[in-house]
C-alpha cells in the first residue's frame, strides 16, 4: 500500500494546480490502468505539460530538457475523484464529536486541520474533490482552495459548496440541547422563505462556492413494508427557489437528500445530484434516470457511523447498510448515473478514502 501511495503521488501532478504550467514532465510506466482499456497497457509513457497531460502512449516522444520519472516495475493510474468531502470536518459519529469542532476549535485552526487534509487525500490518490460543506467554518474552503491554486500548500483540486443551506431549526447545533439563552452556532445557514433562500444562494456564490448544497430532508425511518421516509426541510416555495436562483447564476445544486421525501422534491428543484440517498425507491431510480441525476451514495461512511450511532440510540444507519446492497445494484442495472464519493470528514481524515 505505501508504494502504491508513492506512485500514485508522484503522477498526481497532474492534479496539483500550483505546478509550473511549462515544466514537462515523462512519466514511464511498466503498466498503467488507463480507465479505458480491460487491462492494464504494458510499457507507457505519459507526458505531463505543467498540470495537463498531453499525450500517453508507447512511442512517445520525450523532449529535450524533460523531467522522467521512471515507474517502469510498477503500476500507474490517473488520479482519482472524490465526490462528496468535508475537508474542514473531522469525523462526527455523533453530535458530540461535531459540537466540539464548532464550539472549542477556531476556524483558523480548523482550516489548517483541513489542509492537511487536502496533502492527505492527495497522498490517497486523489487529484480532485468536491467538498460539500464547511460545517461551520464559513468560506474557508474557499480559502483552501485559493492555497491550492496559488501553490502556497499541496493539495488536490477542489470544487467546494461553503457552508451549505438548510431551513431555520433544521440542524446542528440544535437549540434543544443547550440553554435557550444562548444563541449557538450553526453549521450552515438557515432560511425561512423563498426570499431568504434566493439570499443565501447569492451570498454562497458571491463568496466562491462551485456548487450549491441542501439539506432536503431529516429524521429518517423505516416502515413495516420495508420502505424508508423521511421529514422534508424546505417548503415547495423554498426548495423551488433555492433551485431556480442557483440555475441562475448558472451553478449546480447538490442535494442531501436520504428518502424519498427529500429525493423527489429536491430532483424536481433542479437538484444535479443527491447525496446519500440510501432509502432510494423505484420512484426515485426512475426520476433520476430519466433527468439524468448523479447519485452519490458515499457508502462507507454509512458503515463507519452505523455503530457508534445505534450505541447513542440512533439504529437507523445500520439498516442503511443492510438495504443498500440491493438498492445499489438495483439503481446500477437501471441505468443511474452513480459518482464515487466518500465522505471522507463525517469520517476521521487517518482513514484512507480509496
Amino acid at each position: 500500500m505505501k508504494s502504491l501511495s508513492i506512485l500514485l503521488s508522484l503522477l498526481l501532478l497532474t492534479g496539483v494546480a500550483g505546478v509550473a504550467q511549462t515544466k514537462i514532465t515523462a512519466v514511464k510506466c511498466g503498466k498503467l490502468i488507463d480507465g479505458k482499456s480491460d487491462t492494464p497497457v504494458e510499457n507507457v509513457t505519459v507526458l505531463i505539460e505543467g498540470n495537463k497531460i498531453k499525450e500517453v502512449g508507447k512511442n512517445v516522444r520525450i523532449p529535450n530538457g524533460a523531467s522522467v520519472i521512471d515507474l517502469s516495475a510498477a503500476t500507474v493510474l490517473p488520479g482519482l475523484i472524490d465526490a462528496h468531502t468535508h475537508i474542514l470536518l473531522q469525523g462526527d459519529i455523533t453530535t458530540e464529536d461535531y459540537a466540539v469542532q464548532i464550539l472549542k476549535e477556531s476556524i483558523p485552526y480548523r482550516a489548517l486541520r483541513g489542509s492537511l487534509a487536502c496533502k492527505t487525500a492527495l497522498l490517497n490518490g486523489f487529484t480532485t474533490l468536491r467538498d460539500l460543506g464547511t460545517e461551520g467554518s464559513m468560506y474557508a474552503d474557499v480559502d483552501l482552495k485559493k492555497a491550492i491554486n496559488n501553490g502556497v500548500i499541496d493539495g488536490p483540486r477542489l470544487f467546494v459548496a461553503g457552508r451549505a443551506i438548510n431551513s431555520t431549526g433544521h440542524y446542528l447545533l440544535s437549540n434543544r440541547e443547550y440553554a435557550w439563552e444562548w444563541r449557538v452556532p450553526k453549521g450552515l445557514i438557515e432560511i425561512t422563505g423563498a426570499d431568504e433562500a434566493r439570499r443565501a444562494v447569492r451570498e454562497e456564490i458571491s463568496y466562491g462556492a462551485d456548487w450549491v448544497k441542501i439539506y432536503a430532508d431529516r429524521s429518517y425511518y423505516q416502515l413495516p413494508d420495508g420502505s424508508f421516509r423521511s421529514l422534508q426541510n424546505f417548503t415547495p416555495d423554498e426548495i423551488n427557489a433555492l433551485g431556480n436562483e442557483t440555475a441562475m447564476h448558472r451553478k449546480k445544486m447538490s442535494a442531501h437528500a436520504v428518502t424519498p421525501d427529500g429525493i423527489i422534491p429536491a430532483i424536481k428543484a433542479g437538484a444535479a445530484s443527491v447525496e446519500h440517498g440510501f432509502g432510494i425507491d423505484d420512484e426515485c431510480i426512475k426520476l433520476m434516470v430519466e433527468k439524468g441525476i448523479y447519485w452519490c451514495p458515499t457508502i462507507y461512511v454509512n458503515v463507519w457511523v452505523a455503530e457508534g450511532r445505534a450505541a447513542a440510540g440512533s439504529p437507523i444507519n445500520k439498516v442503511f447498510s443492510e438495504a443498500l446492497p440491493v438498492t445499489f445494484n438495483k439503481a446500477h442495472k437501471a441505468g443511474v448515473k452513480i459518482a464515487f464519493g466518500t465522505d471522507a470528514g463525517g469520517f476521521d481524515w487517518t482513514e484512507n478514502q480509496a
